[in-house]
């Protein structure tokens, strides 16, 4: 089977930048969308035009300088809104409106005090509205994770006559299982009238862990496009992270889709955000937590010194990370001390070797990590013993 592209939609300068703490001026969002530009991702949304004039400059400035990308400015279903975002957008090459509005019967209760009617009137509003001003045109039915399949699908099929070109089905408390949010795409696929004309998207929040696994049911289920951000930053618990569904995709060809991005960049665009945003990545974060290609279990050690693949089913290398590790701690056996040992110029005998692991236990039990420096410490110390049992 030929493979099917799936479009990578980064919200990094918008949903992500709305973390407390995260704010970045004009000139870092400036070098962030550079380089997701170079990484190859397929949309940057720039920010949410209309929320202040520094969102609007650095949206304005990112479609001036934005060359492969498309450009996306966000909007609620008001008018002035999607004006602001217009202006904003003049410059891009490949400008991108995105609107909408809460469809649950929790926002349309409590939000906008609303009737279901209603929100298709506005919905079709925002959409038609938004393509006087540009052709691709991405509508968001708000909370649609927990918004039942059968109005979802009006709403959708009303955003499709009135001009959308993509359709974003936002999981947006993160509260949806995998299975569930897949099969409402799937429901989609099959019962919105002009579906095939559109694009559908997965927008996933963490509330609960399972952003990416949802993208990825989403996507496996007809969606083309995935909402994600980099290190999964992003409102409350964070977002879909652009790193991990890349690479999900690109280690199970068996699903028959792919994408544009570089994921050699991965890593150095992770360290990037990272510092712009002031917002560092947990150690055991997939693809590029410090420890995502660390070992320290012996166990463990002892199989990626005879074969990498038996604790690695990714080339660190293919995500931009130089070498896996092999981390000294007390739970690391014999193999692992003699592996580090012969690359600082240890060669050991077994009996040699036998005797500096008892050294080494002795000195890891005190330590978090054993480093290089350590390791003449103990082979030192190993000897002195030996010395004195003489």
């Amino acid at each position: 089977m030929s493979t099917e592209k799936v479009e990578i939609f980064d919200t990094t300068l918008r949903d992500g930048e709305q973390v407390p703490g995260c704010k970045l001026n004009t000139a870092q969002k400036l070098k962030i969308a550079a380089r997701l530009d170079e990484l190859g991702v397929d949309v940057i949304e720039a920010g949410f035009p209309v929320s202040s004039p520094g969102d609007f400059k650095s949206v304005s400035e990112i479609s001036k300088l934005i060359k492969n990308a498309a450009v996306c400015g966000l909007t609620r279903a008001v008018k002035n809104d999607i004006e602001v975002a217009a202006e904003a957008l003049k410059y891009a090459k490949y400008p991108r409106i995105h609107t909408g509005i809460g469809t649950s019967d929790s926002h349309i209760k409590y939000k906008f005090n609303s009737t279901r009617e209603e929100i298709i009137e506005r919905a079709i509003m925002a959409v038609s509205y938004s393509k006087t001003f540009v052709e691709d045109v991405e509508f968001y039915a708000e909370d649609a994770g927990r918004t039942d399949n059968e109005f979802l699908a009006k709403v959708c099929t009303a955003a499709i006559k009135a001009g959308a070109t993509v359709l974003n089905i936002p999981d947006t408390t993160g509260y949806c299982l995998p299975e569930e949010y897949g099969q409402k795409i799937k429901y989609l696929k099959e019962n919105v009238a002009g579906i095939h004309k559109v694009r559908l998207s997965c927008h996933c929040h963490n509330d609960l862990g399972m952003a990416t696994a949802n993208a990825i049911a989403g996507v496996v289920n007809g969606a083309r496009q995935i909402e994600c951000t980099i290190n999964g930053i992003g409102e409350r618990a964070g977002n879909t992270a652009l790193e991990e569904v890349v690479m999900i995709l690109k280690q199970h060809p068996s699903l028959n889709l792919t994408t544009n991005i570089n994921s050699k960049l991965l890593y150095g665009t992770s360290k990037m955000v990272s510092q712009e945003m002031g917002m560092y990545v947990q150690p055991n974060k997939a693809i590029v937590g410090a420890n995502a290609f660390a070992h320290s279990s012996g166990i463990h050690q002892d199989g990626m010194i005879k074969n990498k693949e038996t604790y690695e089913i990714i080339d660190p290398s293919d995500v931009g990370v130089t070498k896996s590790a092999i981390i000294l701690t007390a739970r690391s056996g014999r193999a692992a001390l003699a592996y580090r040992a012969k690359k600082m110029g240890y060669e050991l005998t077994k009996l040699e070797l036998d005797t500096v692991y008892v050294e080494f236990l002795n000195f890891a039990d005190h330590r978090k990590e054993v480093i290089d420096n350590d390791i003449h410490i103990i082979m030192d110390l190993s000897r002195k013993r030996n010395r004195a049992i003489a």
